[in-house]
């Protein structure tokens, strides 16, 4: 394929079809609000580089008070993002172009959300500095921007493999194998090279570790993680140097978890990191301290700081709801630092308080909890953790979510038919929240047969065996397929839980 339109990104397989939280306008709000910023009223929202085109199609259709723009280069994937928009119903307005012809087009209005998941490792320096001009130009004062990057010191070990796995595909591959087989060479070159003990892995021995990772990874995210022309992990002061005429800045990271300084840094890096009056040298610092490898960020064109009581009133106001499922309420968290319990005095009377799945605000949370001890602060640690494990998440306006449901249920519909035949999106699309929801392609059927009238589990999996049997198709099991009744035996069981766990979520989220 012409390298002229694909500015060296790997065009030879699609980008994966996986569905990103934080490119969420909705999401935004509640790490801006902790972190002491106001959170803006978002009509006009941007995503650039959109890949498969999940993330923006399930936020045009479920988010009806914002209007959707967007390109992705590469025409087979904007292609179907488009046709997702069209079956919703949604007005996104999605584009196939190069970011140069995109960011010069004269009918965009101005953006209070731009988006840039991840491309900006993978573009060149010139087509860097379009987007920071674009952002300059059309992200309207107070606009949040999320970004998200390789970046060091995380990288800095594994740097020379990814090197050493593109210049073998360049000068080795042959141009008929295609990236995927490419990609497959490289990884047994660099396997083959690693048993004469290099000095390089002698002094790195943790890139053994690493390369075993990525060769249980899938081949069509490797081949766009590591085989692109252009490749640049940045420190975060580099990126807040390209960033800063755009006039952005820092806000917060996106990922809550990483606000929880407890779980990742030592009392001893805690005092050192707050020891150091700039932002940016600190955030460094906080980079080496967990060994960075990749950001997901908000920034902000003019933040404005709230004062105290409009912080604590905006928090207040927030509205959240418990998305996780009775049978898998989290009771740990994953930090830097290792894993840590979540407190009994907290938690469990947040998921009791929860548990009928309706709406509620963080104020009406801290008036049943505070008189049992929990401050506004605990309880706003405790939600931020929650919304990083997903267990929680805010909430549109009431008016919003009634206009939303007509189109996420129609794309959740264009989903499911998808899953018919196999599918390689696992999310649907909630008017509750504006985003996204797990949904494996058994839990799609099991729900479209339910749509179509099924009642009970041995409906929802007879629906499902028919879709099998007519494809030739078995549930594998332990390893192996299984055979004949047992698939539905199988099938009648995973539908049971489906219904007693996993619907009522889907049903409070508006599925």
């Amino acid at each position: 394929m012409s390298s002229e339109w694909s500015a060296g990104y790997v065009t030879d397989v699609n980008y994966t079809s996986g569905y990103y939280p934080e490119l969420s306008p909705i999401r935004c709000r509640l790490p801006l609000l902790t972190a002491g910023h106001h959170a803006p009223k978002i009509e006009n929202a941007c995503e650039l580089g959109f890949g498969q085109g999940l993330s923006v199609a399930i936020h045009a259709a479920a988010q009806s008070g914002v209007k959707w723009w967007g390109t992705d280069f590469n025409p087979a994937q904007a292609a179907r993002a488009t046709e997702m928009a069209r079956l919703s119903g949604s007005d996104a307005k999605l584009y196939d172009e190069a970011f140069s012809e995109f960011c010069s087009r004269v009918d965009l209005p101005d953006f209070e959300f731009i988006g840039l998941h991840g491309i900006w490792t993978w573009i060149s320096d010139e087509n860097r500095s379009v987007l920071v001009d674009f952002i300059r130009r059309k992200l309207r004062p107070g606009g949040v921007l999320y970004i998200s990057y390789n970046t060091y010191p995380g990288w800095s070990s594994a740097a020379p493999l990814r090197h050493l796995m593109k210049r073998h595909a360049d000068v080795m591959g042959a141009p008929g194998d295609g990236i995927i087989t490419q990609t497959g060479q490289s990884l047994e070159f660099i396997d083959k090279f690693f048993t004469l003990n290099p000095g390089h892995l002698a002094a790195n021995p943790s890139i053994a570790e690493r390369l075993k990772g990525i060769e249980k990874q899938d081949r069509k995210y490797l081949a766009h993680e590591y085989m692109n022309r252009d490749w640049t992990p940045m420190y975060f002061a580099e990126l807040e140097a390209w960033l800063r005429d755009a006039k952005l800045t820092f806000a917060c990271s996106a990922n809550t978890i990483d606000h929880m300084h407890n779980l990742n840094l030592t009392p001893d890096q805690i005092a050192f990191m707050q020891s150091i009056p700039d932002p940016s040298l600190r955030e460094t610092v906080r980079d080496f301290c967990v060994n960075q490898q990749f950001r997901r960020d908000y920034w902000i064109r003019g933040p404005r700081t709230l004062g105290g009581h409009e912080q604590v009133t905006a928090l207040r106001e927030e509205r959240i709801v418990l998305s996780a499922q009775q049978n898998a309420l989290p009771t740990k968290v994953q930090g830097v630092l290792g894993e840590a319990g979540l407190l009994d005095t907290i938690y469990p009377p947040i998921f009791e308080y929860l548990s009928d799945y309706k709406i509620h605000t963080i104020g009406d949370l801290e008036a049943r909890l505070g008189p049992k001890g929990v401050t506004l602060a605990q309880l706003t640690s405790a939600i931020s953790i929650l919304v990083g494990l997903s267990a929680i998440q805010s909430v549109m306006g009431g008016s919003e979510i009634q206009k939303a449901k007509p189109r996420t249920a129609a794309l959740n519909r264009a989903i499911a038919e998808l899953a018919i035949s196999g599918g390689d999106i696992s999310n649907f699309a909630s008017p509750i929240t504006g985003s996204g929801v797990s949904a494996p392609r058994f839990h799609q059927l099991f729900w479209m047969s339910k749509q179509a009238g099924g009642k009970t589990p041995a409906d929802w999996a007879g629906f499902v065996w028919q879709i099998l049997s007519a494809q030739n198709q078995a549930i594998v099991k332990d390893g192996a397929p299984l055979q004949g009744d047992d698939n539905l035996v199988e099938l009648t069981s995973q539908a049971g839980i489906w219904g007693e766990q996993v619907l009522p979520v889907w049903i409070a989220l508006g599925l």
